[in-house]
């Protein structure tokens, strides 16, 4: 637990808040009632080991975050995540009813001992040990396996080092989700060609030997299908998106919009990966406190691409 002023606000509480769910009571010293609330709290801190980190604000001497907060009562906890206010609660709740509240809210211990082996496979790969990386993906996935992060880590490496029929079967649960993720269906994708650039015979082809039958008919999709198809699996995935935007120019429902929804595969693919901690401090706290020192966002080259891709589709679909 720590007593939290407007000076640290930022870097205790929003920024805190990417990593671990920050409870923040706000109390008074003359206040009875937060009296009786602020030691349930500082114990449930303890017993729930790290699951969520406790600060406290005096409303008396911090008026302008009390006020941002729209704080009418005391006590009054406020639960945020990702630098913004997810649930919170009034009064000097008994302890059954706090724990209540957190565990609605907060990760279970399973859910910890999953991320935790997926952040361990992330320092693996970066120290180039990838079958370590793939034992600890697939151990989160045993603890839950209904946690979409680690079945997408788990497969999307996979898939990387072409163990595809390993992929596919890994992938099979989440196809089978309604509403299908976009994310899981760039995978299916990126996995499809490359299991038709090893299975089929036009897998080795040459671009020159792809283009001469696209000069010949304009319209034969199938080759310009199967050109892009073996462009992915080759990673040159610029050059596949241009050629399955050839086809959605000339027929966009083709095959049940198969060249569509390869090309929106793709930019998903190339997508940079959102930074949580940077999406935390760019904005104002939906409680409306104004986070400073951030310096203006630069374009990330490669999302400037995706965009510029994106612009692209939306003019020959409208």
């Amino acid at each position: 637990m720590i007593d939290v002023t407007e000076e640290n606000f930022e870097s205790d509480v929003i920024a805190k808040s990417a990593e671990t769910p920050v409870l923040v009571d706000f109390w008074a010293p003359w206040c009875g009632p937060c009296k009786s609330l602020g030691p349930i709290l500082e114990k449930l801190e303890v017993d729930y080991g790290g699951r969520f980190n406790l600060v406290k604000i005096n409303s008396d001497d911090e008026q302008q975050l009390a006020a941002a907060f729209g704080i009418r009562s005391i006590p009054t906890c406020v639960l945020i995540k990702d630098g913004r206010p997810l649930d919170g609660f009034m009064g000097a709740l008994p302890e059954s009813k706090v724990k209540e509240f957190l565990d609605k809210h907060l990760p279970s211990e399973a859910d910890l001992a999953v991320q935790e082996d997926m952040e361990q496979a992330e320092e693996l790969l970066g120290e180039g040990d990838t079958n370590a990386a793939l034992a600890k993906l697939q151990e989160a996935l045993a603890i839950n396996p209904a946690n979409d992060d680690a079945r997408f880590d788990y497969v999307k490496l996979l898939i990387s080092v072409g163990e595809l029929e390993s992929a596919q079967s890994a992938l099979s649960p989440a196809l089978a989700q309604i509403p299908l993720q976009v994310r899981f269906d760039a995978l299916n994708h990126w996995l499809q060609a490359l299991m038709f650039a090893t299975t089929d015979e036009r897998g080795a082809w040459s671009v020159e030997q792809f283009d001469a039958l696209i000069a010949a008919n304009k319209r034969d999709f199938d080759t310009r299908l199967a050109k892009a198809r073996v462009l992915i699996a080759s990673g040159e995935m610029i050059q596949a998106m241009d050629e399955l935007l050839e086809i959605v120019m000339r027929d966009k429902a083709w095959e049940k919009e198969i060249a569509r929804k390869t090309y929106v595969s793709v930019l998903e693919l190339l997508s940079p990966a959102k930074n949580k901690n940077q999406e935390a401090l760019s904005n104002k706290t939906a409680g409306g406190i104004e986070l400073t020192g951030n310096s203006a966002a630069v374009q990330d080259p490669q999302a400037e691409l995706v965009s510029k891709y994106r612009r692209k589709l939306s003019m020959v679909l409208n």
